[in-house]
């Protein structure tokens, strides 16, 4: 169990000291502390993280974490209790997660996963990797896509690679190569499997996932599932769900599901899907599918039985207050309460907006957040 909550106040006022003390002449945006809740002191899930990933090109990734235990949203904490990293968390945040008792945050643009402690988020170190993307993990060792190229549209985009890291040693033991521009994973029964986006080739999307074996660490098949592929997640029952964010124009976004005892593709669900998250046996889905025919988004919310392999058709949030999301950007349920967490990115360049829905849907509290809040870890469950 991580004790988050016990060490993060003293050390956020510690290091806010810290802060002026080592960057006299810098801009920094200071910490923000706000009440939202009531305290929950024996919550069994005591927190979670927030990364925002902030406009490329910006330098303002920005970590946000809520205390449970005691109600109290803490935003932009990386910085204050951090203050000797010169360039703070860095350039676009795109996936954060824990395993054991770090916290691993993975910054696009700046070649870069962050390794903090996961009760104090004190830096602990950086592992270097090109233009990467999402992290999971499995026996001990942690799983990086990367794009292993420049941040550019490229025809000629170069092929991805996997980097296997060595959680103990936090040191990159062997790569391998999968598809064009990897993005989100999944570990099923010792295969690793990665959806291939080929994003940086335009027209000529990639549509694999690549299955990888973790023992010889070699890709072993590729499946065919659909162009642009995003997101990849995985139930309980041996089977992941794939997302295809189209091109944009005439292909439009959809969700794909592959049975892994036989590595077919054996569903195609026609929902449009920007981000999914399974939790138990529902899939919470929402869409925000832009279509350069009609330069518009279309916002959509949706829910899957993934024991049952069908759609709802019902909207996760109940009392209409999808009205005040403007951009949803994220979505994770809390694995104990069911509660419905929604990130909004609003206009992309200014502070977004967190929201949390009970588990039938009702508006509980929001809370204003670092740019563009995108990707959300809950501290693991008391034992």
């Amino acid at each position: 169990m991580i004790n988050h909550s016990r060490h993060l106040l003293s050390l956020t006022l510690l290091a806010t000291v810290l802060l002026y003390a080592c960057r006299k002449g810098d801009k920094i945006v200071p910490p923000v502390i706000t009440p939202v809740t009531p305290p929950t002191p024996n919550a069994a899930v005591t927190g979670f993280y927030l990364l925002n990933e902030g406009n490329m090109g910006s330098n303002k990734a920005t970590l946000d974490y809520f205390d449970y235990t005691t109600g109290v949203y803490h935003k932009n904490i990386y910085a204050t209790i951090n203050p000797n990293v010169v360039k703070e968390l860095g350039d676009v945040g795109n996936d954060v997660q824990i395993y054991g008792s770090k916290l691993y945050a993975v910054i696009n643009v700046s070649n870069k996963v962050e390794v903090m402690d996961a009760a104090t988020t004190k830096r602990i170190k950086q592992i270097d990797i090109l233009n990467c993307r999402y992290v999971v993990f499995a026996n001990g060792k942690a799983y990086v896509s990367s794009y292993a190229g420049p941040v550019q549209i490229d025809v000629n985009a170069p092929i991805g690679f996997v980097a296997e890291v060595d959680t103990a040693t936090l040191e990159v033991t062997r790569k391998v190569t999968v598809g064009f521009q990897p993005e989100e994973m999944a570990v099923v029964n010792g295969k690793l499997y990665v959806a291939n986006s080929g994003g940086y080739r335009v027209p000529n999307y990639d549509s694999t996932v690549s299955v990888i074996d973790l023992n010889t660490f070699k890709e072993i098949k590729k499946i065919n599932v659909g162009i642009n592929l995003h997101r990849l997640k995985a139930d309980a029952y041996g089977d992941i769900y794939v997302s295809s964010r189209g091109d944009y124009r005439n292909v439009p976004s959809s969700l794909y599901r592959i049975d892994t005892k036989t590595d077919q593709v054996v569903q195609h669900f026609g929902v449009p899907i920007s981000d999914i998250w399974i939790s138990g046996d529902t899939a919470y889905v929402y869409g925000s599918e832009f279509s350069y025919n009609t330069n518009s988004f279309q916002i959509t919310y949706n829910m899957l039985n993934v024991r049952t392999e069908t759609v709802l058709n019902k909207n996760f949030i109940t009392d209409g207050s999808e009205a005040q999301i403007k951009m949803p950007y994220a979505v994770a349920v809390n694995p104990v309460t069911k509660e419905i967490l929604v990130g909004d990115a609003k206009d992309y360049v200014s502070p977004g907006k967190l929201l949390c829905f009970s588990n039938s849907g009702q508006l509980k509290w929001s809370v204003i957040t670092g740019d563009i809040p995108g990707h959300i870890v809950f501290v693991p469950v008391k034992k």
